[in-house]
């Protein structure tokens, strides 16, 4: 069900790394995001009663299905990546712009007729049409082959010009270039390569305040973080502002993909970025990503503790752990690519099997986990066939093992 990579070695200290999550880049990334009208913190629940279960410390998990009223959270990567490019554009510094100067027929009238595209699996791009709608900007998007109706509805509904392509994620993107190039469009895409680095860059930064809340909303020391990966973009934003804020003190942070996607698994495996080719055919459509972004892999490669590659049914497990919580805590609605890490922490926990691992990573009664839901039910279809009809089921067959 799971493969695993745990570190033996310490965390990396090549503190450079981290520099481009500072807390002082952090700051303007808030700054910028408070003022949208949508931004609230959004909620990180303590679920004690599955700690209990599980034989650990604490559990956190932070809700990012109130992200601005996008049931995700992508937009905060897109949208200050698209904050930033304006604010270059304008010669203006990103804590001076304002959105009605933003919206101001003066601006629009210097900018002139601008598009900005992306490719996506949908929360992406989700993200990125509301930020254009909100900047009275274009908008086209490209989805891979197998992307869901809803997915694809939402982002028209933002008012973006949407398709889904026949090839995976990694020929959308080529696609979204491609067009770029031709039209003159902005790309902003949340992985980088040669050439393409500064928005990728700025997008991690938007990711940034995902973690400096969690950090303002808990008390104790984390000491194990589950951080789900595509490109790796999320998990690097994540484990570089740790490093950058924590330094020797940084928790051991774990990065969890789909075994069909598991391009980073596979670069820690080799010892080099190593990037997966084919449908990539998995429930996590926001983590079936093959090629990694080389921005976030040489701070994953530094100072992550380990790599799973993970069956869909620990997802789906992970899902309805979630939706059916024990006790007092929280019921959090999570998406395929939300969930994973639930699902994973369950498993290792329970299942003599993964004993050792456990032991590897030292999870015990003193654990403080947390791990970070990243969308709610953005498939309202998939995610009922899973957590109400049992698809995708952990376990079968009569002796209960899979």
């Amino acid at each position: 069900m799971i493969s695993s990579i745990i570190k033996e070695e310490k965390h990396g200290k090549n503190w450079e790394l981290s520099d481009k999550m500072s807390q002082d880049k952090i700051q303007d990334v808030i700054d910028f995001h408070r003022k949208f009208n949508e931004y609230t913190i959004t909620p990180l629940h303590s679920l004690d009663s599955l700690a209990s279960e599980l034989k650990v410390g604490k559990i956190f998990v932070k809700d990012e299905s109130f992200r601005f009223n996008l049931n995700a959270f992508k937009v905060l990567g897109g949208a200050f990546a698209m904050g930033m490019y304006l604010s270059n554009r304008l010669n203006i510094p990103i804590n001076q712009l304002s959105f009605d100067l933003l919206k101001s027929q003066k601006i629009n009238h210097e900018l002139g007729d601008l598009t900005f595209v992306t490719a996506t699996d949908g929360n992406h791009g989700r993200g990125v049409a509301w930020a254009a709608k909100q900047l009275n900007k274009k908008c086209v998007v490209y989805m891979p082959k197998g992307s869901s109706n809803s997915r694809l509805e939402n982002i028209r509904n933002e008012g973006a010009e949407a398709s889904i392509i026949e090839g995976n994620y990694d020929d959308a993107v080529r696609l979204a270039d491609t067009m770029a190039k031709e039209n003159g469009w902005v790309v902003v895409q949340d992985t980088a390569w040669e050439g393409y680095e500064e928005i990728p860059n700025w997008i991690m930064q938007g990711y940034g305040t995902i973690i400096h809340e969690v950090m303002d909303q808990i008390d104790e020391a984390i000491s194990h973080v589950f951080l789900q990966a595509g490109v790796g973009s999320f998990a690097g934003a994540i484990i570089g502002y740790l490093a950058n804020r924590l330094e020797d003190k940084i928790p051991k942070c774990y990065i969890v993909e789909p075994d069909k996607a598991d391009c980073l698994f596979r670069s820690a495996k080799n010892g080099q970025i190593t990037n997966v080719t084919g449908s990539m055919d998995t429930i996590m459509a926001g983590l079936a990503c093959g090629e990694v972004n080389s921005i976030s892999w040489n701070i994953i490669d530094e100072f992550s503790s380990g790599y799973f590659s993970c069956k869909d049914e620990i997802s789906a497990r992970g899902m309805r752990i979630l939706a059916s919580p024990k006790g007092s805590d929280k019921k959090v609605i999570s998406g395929e690519s939300g969930a994973v890490g639930i699902g994973l922490l369950s498993v290792i926990k329970e299942e003599d099997r993964y004993k050792e691992i456990r032991e590897k990573m030292g999870l015990d009664e003193k654990s403080v986990i947390l791990v970070i839901s990243t969308e709610g039910d953005t498939d309202p279809k998939r995610y009922k066939e899973i957590v109400w009809d049992g698809h995708f089921s952990y376990r079968s067959g009569e002796n209960g093992s899979y």
